[in-house]
């Protein structure tokens, strides 16, 4: 078995092929943006964005994901571009049995359905970098049985190798946003995402973070049917969230305080966020058809903090809330922000007043007022690009990424549920008496539980 896997680790062949399937289509439109860019030439950016989608939405494999995240950061990508990557879910064609057993028995062993009562064929779910199929224990439990595809770790470097390349234009074109660090935090997350093993010990950090909240399930992972590439947990059965869009809003907002609770809780207490909260991560549980919590289903897009990033976006939020320019600059400095200007702190200050806008008014409100969950954040992105356009490239600290991505998505949820809350009290109850020493000393905690150990050294 293990030289099975150990094939797959990061082959010239497989890169080789994922560059030919991948690098002509969007090399050709990467050129194509570069040529007209330099030339001063317009482009037809809505074609380019649907040829773009057209080229990764078949696709297995990290680059399709990278699109997503990369939607949602300012300057990046045209709008347009953002608009249809945005759109991207992740649906690839799923791999088919034959291909399965195999994956299975390099696993598992030849004896890979001994230990099972059943294995559906079909996929439950199928997305960028494996597949989910129902299954049930020896003793009669439902499993959910999250499998690799083939040659992930090859694409991986492949797509990244894509990313760095267009990443390295963009540079050349008098960017707002320096996007070396970014680079970095995408490269270190997504390889990260591989590693089944990780995601099942993000599993047991969860589960205690978790453990005192009823209206939020965890999976639980079952060590002896699980590898690297292979993440067998129990089945949660749940219906997706858009199926209680329509609900009255006492449930909508009840779902939405959950979802709240589920993401700020663990950043402010532990350092913890899970850096990918689109649609298809939750699904619901409910009582008498009225919702009753949520199920968190995936863990491999999972970011933790120095407790110093968890102090900063505090000090941010009270700074913004009391007006005070001096605990501001110094949140924005803790974050890793160099030579801040007037300028710069007033610009950076548009997208936070828009973050943290829901938190600083204590009363019931909608997370944003006409505005679609696909436009959420474009406005104030496209402020911000043209502010940041005239004071030239800015390089933005590689832990604001995933914060600044999950909080969008977090926000779309909000819109999805229009859900009408007092997000300034569900904020405030969660940094209430904080301290960073005891985020610090909790996330150590919950990570030796889980056989992480620490993620940053002590300050």
């Amino acid at each position: 078995m293990a030289s099975e896997r150990d094939r797959e680790a990061n082959r010239l062949t497989a890169r080789v092929g994922r560059y030919a399937r991948v690098g002509t289509n969007v090399g050709g439109i990467a050129a194509k943006l570069a040529g007209a860019r330099l030339l001063g030439m317009d482009l037809d950016n809505e074609k380019g964005a649907a040829d773009l989608a057209a080229a990764l939405g078949g696709l297995k494999g990290p680059l399709m994901k990278v699109a997503q995240l990369l939607s949602t950061i300012p300057d990046v990508l045209p709008p347009e571009y953002s608009t249809e990557l945005a759109k991207l879910q992740a649906n690839a064609p799923p791999m088919g049995w034959a291909f399965v057993k195999r994956r299975m028995r390099a696993e598992l062993g030849a004896d890979w359905q001994a230990r099972f009562a059943s294995f559906e064929h079909e996929p439950a779910a199928a997305a960028s970098l494996g597949q989910v199929h129902r299954a049930t224990s020896l003793v009669g439990a439902p499993l959910a049985c999250k499998l690799q595809y083939p040659d992930m770790a090859s694409a991986v470097e492949a797509d990244l190798q894509q990313l760095s390349m267009l990443f390295s234009l963009h540079r050349r074109m008098r960017p707002a946003i320096d996007t070396r660090e970014i680079a970095k935090e995408i490269g270190a997350r997504v390889r990260e995402e591989l590693d089944y093993a990780r995601e099942a010990a993000h599993i047991v950090v969860y589960r205690r973070i978790l453990a005192d909240e009823p209206r939020i399930r965890v999976p639980e992972v079952v060590p002896d049917l699980s590898t690297r590439r292979l993440l067998t947990m129990g089945w949660l059965d749940g219906r997706p969230l858009l199926d209680f869009k329509d609900h009255g809003l006492e449930a909508r907002n009840r779902l939405a305080a959950t979802m709240f609770h589920a993401w700020w809780h663990p950043f402010s207490h532990y350092g913890v966020i899970h850096g990918d909260p689109h649609l298809g991560n939750y699904t619901v549980f409910s009582d008498a058809d009225e919702p009753a919590g949520i199920n968190l289903l995936d863990y491999g897009c999972i970011r933790i903090f120095p407790e110093s990033f968890v102090e900063g976006v505090v000090d941010l939020y009270l700074g913004l809330l009391h007006d005070d320019d001096e605990r501001i600059v110094s949140a924005y400095e803790r974050w890793g922000f160099k030579g801040l200007t007037r300028e710069l702190i007033d610009t950076l200050n548009i997208w936070a007043r828009f973050i943290y806008g829901p938190l600083l008014s204590d009363r019931v409100r909608a997370i944003a007022d006409g505005i679609s969950p696909a436009e959420y954040g474009r406005r104030e992105a496209f402020r911000v690009h043209k502010a940041l356009k005239e004071q030239g490239p800015v390089r933005v600290p590689r832990e604001f990424v995933f914060m600044d991505r999950a909080a969008i998505g977090l926000g779309g949820v909000f819109l999805h549920l229009r859900a009408e809350l007092n997000f300034y009290r569900l904020f405030n109850e969660q940094i209430e008496g904080f301290e960073a020493a005891k985020v610090r000393a909790r996330q150590d905690a919950v990570l030796a539980a889980a056989g992480l150990g620490p993620q940053h050294p002590a300050a």
